[in-house]
């Protein structure tokens, strides 16, 4: 049985493109026959509030979308993440980092041949200051990080996974050496919010709620690399996966939750309809 999911975080009001993956979602999950599930990705304290959580309900209600109950938060799982992350210690392959992010942009402004800093899906390629630390050093203050050296070192088997578009069931085939040099040492727990961050936690997520589908954009595409790697290094399933084409406005530019004036909210208020929202991104019977 397919099992979709649309896992928003509740820092904003949802858009355009946040309609448009949970509808595709949805209507795969329904015409096949499967299950949808929504699941709060909550644990930024900071930036989550309770009446976008509210409101993104209320909108996916509004577009005619059902999902499973109970809903799955992530802040009810944080010993499920601690767990995971300790194996990956425990493996050796984790140290702390004290690293602030203008500690990182300074580090990486120095002169190296002329070089331009190198970004990977986080942002800026940690240059593994911290590196030489070890576990034990560890403070309220680090982050973790996981050493992609090593955890590439450690693969047993081929990275892999199948991607759904134009070429349905497509396996795409995984060189982890990208890993290293286009990822880099990548955040597995977070200081400022005392739990694991995005990577781990929507690896054990997936898992735990045996999803087969991962429907999500193609600005997340970066990120399954990643994924892959975390699922094979924690013995967990890879599901299908689909990364669907951005929806942009006028200017070519992607939508995100800061941009108000093209929330669903909005085009509530502004009296247009469920089926408003489905030809404007393209869904249409």
């Amino acid at each position: 049985m397919i099992v979709e999911r649309f896992a928003p975080s509740p820092t904003g009001l949802l858009h355009l493109g946040h309609a448009y993956s949970a509808l595709l979602a949805c209507d795969i999950a329904k015409a096949t026959g499967g299950r949808f599930l929504v699941r709060i990705e909550n644990t930024d304290a900071a930036r989550c509030k309770p009446e976008y959580e509210t409101a993104l309900f209320e909108d996916l209600e509004w577009l005619g979308i059902d999902w499973e109950t109970p809903v799955l938060r992530q802040t009810d799982r944080l010993d499920s993440y601690d767990n995971a992350l300790d194996k990956l210690i425990d493996i050796g392959l984790c140290y702390p980092c004290s690293c602030t992010r203008s500690d990182i942009k300074n580090a990486l402004s120095a002169p190296q041949e002329g070089a331009e800093p190198a970004f990977g899906p986080d942002g800026l390629i940690y240059p593994r200051t911290c590196c030489h630390r070890s576990m034990s050093e560890r403070t309220a203050q680090d982050a973790i990080r996981l050493d992609m050296t090593k955890a590439v070192s450690m693969l047993t088997s081929e990275l892999s996974f199948q991607e759904i578009g134009t070429d349905p069931h497509k396996t795409i085939t995984i060189d982890p050496q990208p890993l290293i040099t286009d990822c880099g040492d990548i955040v597995l727990a977070r200081k400022d919010i005392a739990t694991t961050a995005y990577h781990m936690s929507v690896v054990i997520d997936d898992a735990y709620q045996e999803v087969t589908h991962v429907t999500r954009g193609l600005d997340l595409a970066s990120a399954t690399s990643i994924h892959c790697l975390l699922q094979n290094l924690l013995g967990l399933p890879t599901p299908i996966y689909r990364h669907h084409r951005l929806i942009r406005d006028e200017n070519g530019k992607r939508l995100a939750k800061r941009d108000d004036a093209r929330s669903i909210r909005a085009y509530r208020e502004q009296g247009l309809t469920p089926e408003d929202i489905r030809e404007m991104v393209g869904l249409t019977s």
